[in-house]
């Protein structure tokens, strides 16, 4: 079994920053894809940024410019650094990890950008 773990939402004012992780544990030899998606209230659930064992990396529009999406293969863990963030980010975030040919999810992280 596999768990993942993310933290480092919150509040935050529009043009503040943030920056969330997400640490993987459990039974993992290698992670394959990483990465973050978010769900704003009614909404589907939507790709943030995902990055490869390797590190490339890929970018919904909406975050291009403003979010940094990295990993650390020895701590198995996943980044995202939000800059410049907007109220339309405003959205529980999710990690989620390749592995085993699973896709596996995290609990989710609220991230709220309102003055």
């Amino acid at each position: 079994q596999v768990q993942l773990v993310e933290s480092g939402g919150g509040l935050v004012q529009p043009g503040g920053s943030l920056r969330l992780s997400c640490v993987a544990s459990g039974n993992i030899v290698s992670i394959d894809d990483m990465g973050w998606y978010r769900q704003a209230p009614g909404k589907e659930r939507d790709l943030v940024a995902t990055i490869t064992k390797v590190g490339s990396t890929k970018y919904a529009d909406s975050g291009k410019g403003r979010f940094t999406i990295s990993r650390d293969n020895a701590k198995n863990t996943v980044y995202l650094q939000m800059n410049s963030l907007k109220p339309e980010d405003t959205a529980v975030y999710y990690c989620k990890a390749a592995l085993w040919g699973n896709d596996y999810w995290g609990q989710g992280t609220q991230v709220t950008v309102s003055s």
